[in-house]
């Protein structure tokens, strides 16, 4: 099995009140930090998903800027999903700060051929932080075009036509999946 990475950057931070992805999280810009760990699991490719140019984009990345009207993350996961050669998709969002580079190689190494893993906390999906096959790309491409844009619902037909794997996330690691989207969030921190 292959990896490709894709950071998922295309928010538009409005409860923040600036880029996410360039506030410096212990030390480092939340861009930075995300990349290190997508870059931890030895992806052939890296894509950077995002609404605009980006002033921090890395030199060894793509960017896949979303089409217009931007759908929010499926719109950069479609779009990562239609140019993936890999057997499969990483994704990770730059607003989860907490998440280690331990948590995401589990992840990885409870993919198969052909089927990815989602992680789960109780009842809802983490679909921003999960690994895809390529297979899924054709659910991914109907649901951008279709009417309904829910990640959640998407990801329960994936788990139906066996594409994903549920990865139930344990009560002691489901700070890893939160995501920072107020000053506030990341005062929290641990």
């Amino acid at each position: 099995m292959t990896l490709t990475a894709v950071l998922l950057a295309g928010g538009e931070s409005l409860r923040m009140g600036r880029d996410k992805a360039t506030i410096v999280f212990r030390g480092e810009p939340l861009w930075q930090r995300q990349l290190e760990l997508l870059r931890g699991l030895g992806p052939e490719k890296i894509f950077v998903s995002a609404r605009k140019e980006l002033s921090w984009l890395p030199a060894e990345t793509e960017l896949l800027l979303d089409e217009s009207p931007s759908r929010g993350p499926l719109s950069g996961l479609t779009r990562a999903l239609e140019r993936v050669q890999t057997s499969h998709l990483v994704a990770l969002a730059v607003d989860m700060p907490f998440m280690t580079s331990e948590q995401m190689r589990i992840l990885w190494e409870q993919a198969t051929v052909g089927c990815g893993v989602l992680p789960m906390i109780a009842e809802r999906a983490e679909p921003l932080a999960a690994i895809y096959p390529r297979e899924a790309g054709s659910e991914f491409a109907a649901a951008l075009a279709s009417d309904d844009f829910s990640l959640q619902r998407l990801s329960r037909g994936l788990l139906q036509a066996a594409k994903l794997r549920v990865f139930p996330v344990s009560r002691q690691k489901e700070e890893l999946y939160r995501s920072v989207n107020e000053p506030n969030d990341l005062a929290l921190d641990g």
